[in-house]
């Protein structure tokens, strides 16, 4: 492995000040006009047709109150009051009559069985008041447990119990709209110049089915607009976003591990240190007075995610039901072993590739890494990255391969749970065949990994580094030269939108403009000389 490090003691103090005056450079001749997807994604031209064709070239952008994030806010809103009607079969008595129908219509959700499953019924106080039956405490992180307990404040206490859980999971559904509504407007605005790449968080399929199944989306938000604040530079607000989104769900805190391999190549070793103690600090403030105060019941979530065996949607249960028993245990060793495997992927990943990856990228690879090496998939874990994908791989085709996966998964466990309820009737899907849409699952998402891999490897058919873009959503990493480098990265050039010093050719990705040393070549939409299509 080599360093970056120049042999010539010259060069090491000019080189970064010619990469600043060529990175200023490219950032004057960058366009500033939005990029509009129907002149750039085939899926996205034919799918316009539906509502009257592609933009025109006199149209008059953002001049009007339709502006692309009050649009896509809308969308989103409109999605999932969609997918609350698809869940009214079991609203409408599935939940209450029979375990079989609410998994042959697909519209089960954990919200209404855990009204009165969690002790919210009877006004019992999450973490502290123990419950009766095999659960001592609630199961959730603590943010998630306040998230639980406000949602109960509203539903009345008389009525049957049907009716109280109906309420409770109305009530939720109007706070996770909000929560869908805010992700949405944060992907829209993460990247200035995309702000149309909302649309795939809000038209998403499995959005719309699975946004209800659970709590995930309160997670989902701060995630989201933690990447947005990071997006424009403030390390520590993206901190105490992530450390709330952790505090509700587990998930976020793994976007950590990317940044530090990127601050690494970048040097911006203060920005990540800012970033990790605000985090920490956001995520004390709110566990900080259960888990004195309530010791047992804080670690319960804790507790049952170690003790937890085996589960649905796994590779892990493929085997289980193939060769045999599993042992938590050794389940949780090898688990805890592929991950750690992965994530030492994407490190030498970022730090080899011929530019450095973007923040999504590598959030979007470490976060899949997560949920194929986990010993559970629960249907709703696939919001985790719809966000993340419309941000590291904004192209309708990729995207909609994957949500057609996902949503073949999320059909295959409700009717392999039909088939397991129906008793002697087998109505459903057997055996087989949810293994099999667990393995379309594993697929789809590995498809997704692999064009994101390819676009950090070959960085002329990433989509949104076609216009000139370094990392959009990258804050103080955007356009930053590099300082530590492995392999063939430590090789100029570097980046193609900040060439070294004595290059004869300024390569300006999708711009025009004037060279730096040399004639510029302008690199267009199908990428660098080679032309290439993304």
């Amino acid at each position: 492995m080599t360093s970056s490090t120049s042999p010539d003691p010259s060069a090491q103090h000019s080189q970064p000040t010619e990469l600043s005056k060529q990175a200023e450079l490219s950032k004057q001749t960058e366009p500033a006009e939005p990029v509009l997807p129907t002149r750039q994604d085939e899926v996205a031209r034919n799918g316009s047709e539906l509502i009257g064709g592609p933009l025109g070239r006199r149209a008059l952008l953002g001049t009007g109150w339709w502006t692309p994030v009050r649009v896509i806010a809308l969308v989103a809103i409109g999605m999932f009051a969609l997918g609350m009607v698809q869940k009214l079969p079991c609203y409408n008595g599935a939940w209450f009559f029979g375990a079989s129908s609410q998994y042959t219509h697909a519209c089960y959700s954990d919200i209404p069985h855990l009204f009165a499953g969690r002790g919210f019924s009877d006004g019992l106080v999450p973490y502290f008041d123990k419950l009766s039956g095999d659960m001592e405490y609630l199961e959730y992180p603590v943010l998630t447990g306040v998230f639980m307990e406000v949602a109960s404040w509203v539903v009345p206490d008389g009525g049957t119990i049907q009716d109280r859980e109906q309420i409770y999971w109305l009530v939720n559904a109007g706070m996770l709209m909000v929560c869908a509504a805010v992700i949405a407007v944060c992907v829209a605005r993460t990247h200035r110049r995309r702000p149309w790449d909302g649309l795939f968080v809000a038209l998403a399929p499995a959005f719309a089915l699975t946004a209800t199944i659970n709590w995930d989306l309160l997670a989902i938000a701060l995630t989201a607009a933690a990447m947005l604040m990071w997006s424009r530079g403030r390390a520590v607000a993206f901190g105490v976003l992530l450390g709330l989104a952790t505090a509700a769900k587990l998930y976020p805190v793994l976007l950590l591990g990317p940044l530090l391999v990127l601050c690494w190549r970048a040097g911006k070793w203060r920005e990540f240190a800012a970033a990790t103690a605000s985090t920490a600090g956001s995520w004390l403030m709110v566990n900080l007075p259960v888990m004195l105060l309530a010791p047992e019941g804080w670690k319960k979530f804790y507790t049952f995610s170690q003790e937890r065996g085996v589960d649905f949607g796994s590779f892990w249960l493929v085997l289980q039901q193939r060769y045999g028993a599993l042992d938590t245990d050794t389940v949780n060793t090898l688990a805890t072993a592929l991950m750690a495997l992965a994530c030492l992927g994407v490190a030498a990943l970022a730090l080899t590739a011929p530019r450095r990856p973007r923040f999504a990228q590598l959030a979007l690879l470490v976060v899949a890494a997560f949920i194929l090496t986990n010993k559970v998939y629960s249907p709703q874990y696939v919001l985790w990255l719809i966000p993340l994908a419309a941000l590291a791989r904004p192209r309708w085709r990729d995207f909609l391969i994957w949500q057609a996966c996902e949503v073949m998964y999320f059909l295959g466990i409700w009717l392999y749970l039909a088939y397991t309820t129906s008793g002697d009737k087998h109505q459903g899907l057997p055996q087989e065949g949810y293994q099999l849409a667990v393995v379309i699952h594993l697929m789809g998402t590995l498809y997704l990994c692999a064009v994101v891999v390819r676009d950090i490897l070959m960085p002329e058919r990433d989509v949104v580094r076609r216009d000139g873009s370094d990392d959009p959503s990258g804050g103080v990493l955007d356009r930053a030269p590099d300082v530590h480098v492995l392999g063939q990265a430590a090789h100029p050039p570097r980046h193609a939108a900040t060439p070294p010093t004595g290059t004869g050719t300024y390569v300006a990705w999708g711009t025009e403009g004037t060279a730096v040393g040399g004639t510029a070549r302008t690199v267009g939409a199908r990428g660098a000389a080679s032309g290439v299509s993304p």
